[in-house]
């Protein structure tokens, strides 16, 4: 289980997140929304353990998470990061290998290599595995990254995936087939937990949303109970309507048109 409690982080003179806390059980996807400057990132970097928190707690597994080593932490933790810079001439299949690093020291054994293939067929890039990295689009990159993280921690029960805007530059193809993924993920066991700008693939594969504004947590709960006119008003300062489709009886999110006046300037 991830268990944040009363967390701040502080830089500088500034509040980045504020008193924030929340659970995350094994078998969940936990979207996180909010506007740009929300605290999003911020939080995301602290679930990764990247930075420490300046007030409150964070655990995983019951430990504290800045107490694990970087060997361990890598072992129960994998982050898609929302930009991965690669500029040497790596294959897409060396890329993904990178995420079964930390279970070998020499070589991968035929388990890990069982995985890299897996995890590639998975996720789309198994074409690509001999093509240069650097030659691929975009979308094409982020689906090798997700595969890296995925052979990370495949085999580890009750990890904990961290997705920030996991879905960008994507197609809306790969956007269904990797949140897809995630719901699947958690099905088996893992956590998981996903910064998201489209609030309709929100509704539709998150079980638990937290909304954010400045700095804190304004709504945590399931997609029903929180998203509503009044949430996304008060979160994102937009109009919109939201109905169920009745053929999922998900939420359906429709922002209302905004029109601007042309001013005549002389």
């Amino acid at each position: 289980m991830l268990t944040v409690e009363n967390v701040t982080y502080k830089a500088g003179k500034h509040t980045l997140v504020k008193d924030i806390s929340f659970m995350v059980h094994p078998g969940e996807v936990m979207v996180i929304l909010g506007a740009n400057g929300a605290g999003k990132s911020s939080l995301m970097r602290l679930l990764s353990a990247e930075k420490k928190p300046s007030v409150g707690s964070i655990t995983l597994s019951g430990k504290v998470l800045n107490s694990y080593t970087a060997k361990e932490l890598a072992l129960k933790r994998a982050i898609l990061n929302q930009q991965n810079i690669i500029n040497l001439d790596f294959l897409a299949m060396d890329i993904v290998q990178m995420g079964r690093y930390p279970h070998y020291s020499n070589k991968p054994a035929a388990h890990d290599l069982d995985i890299i293939t897996e995890v590639m067929a998975i996720t789309g890039t198994t074409h690509m595995a001999d093509r240069s990295f650097l030659w691929l689009s975009g979308g094409e990159q982020q689906r090798v990254h997700l595969a890296r993280v995925l052979a990370q921690i495949w085999d580890t029960p009750e990890a904990l995936l961290l997705l920030d805007e996991p879905v960008s530059g994507m197609d809306i193809l790969y956007q269904q087939q990797t949140l897809s993924l995630a719901a699947m993920l958690a099905k088996k066991g893992f956590m998981v937990v996903a910064i998201l700008h489209d609030i309709n693939l929100a509704a539709q594969y998150a079980d638990n949303i937290m909304m954010l504004k400045n700095g804190r947590k304004w709504y945590h709960g399931s997609p029903a109970e929180i998203l509503n006119t009044k949430s996304i008003y008060d979160v994102f300062e937009a109009e919109a309507d939201v109905f169920t489709n009745p053929n999922t009886l998900k939420q359906l999110i429709m922002p209302k048109v905004m029109i601007h006046q042309a001013q005549t300037t002389v």
